[in-house]
């Protein structure tokens, strides 16, 4: 998996399976805003390599820094619902392709 920390006012963190970093995934519902997409660029996603356990422990101590997070791939959605820092009620689904955005 992928780690990036964008610091800002507020930490945005961005972990992603690394094998969807570079790849675009388009929803086939349409809505009134068009359909929804996932981006996964590498400018956003591509940060450190890190183990289960290491991203378990760095979502764990960012969220108690009030920090956002956008997780994207199976792999990591599920490194979150193992931190606590997600429920099964906020995964989302595009294209086969699970993710979660968190904002603390």
């Amino acid at each position: 998996m992928n780690i990036k920390i964008h610091k800002t006012y507020r930490n945005v963190v961005a972990i992603c399976d690394s094998d969807l970093i570079g790849k675009k995934f388009v929803s086939q519902e349409r809505t009134d805003l068009g359909n929804f997409q996932l981006d996964i660029k590498e400018s956003f996603y591509k940060g450190e390599e890190k183990t289960k356990q290491e991203i378990i422990s760095i979502m764990r101590n960012m969220s108690r820094e009030d920090s956002t997070f956008n997780i994207v791939g199976e792999e990591s959605v599920n490194c979150a619902l193992e931190a606590g820092i997600i429920s099964k009620d906020g995964i989302k689904k595009i294209q086969g392709v699970v993710f979660a955005l968190v904002l603390m």
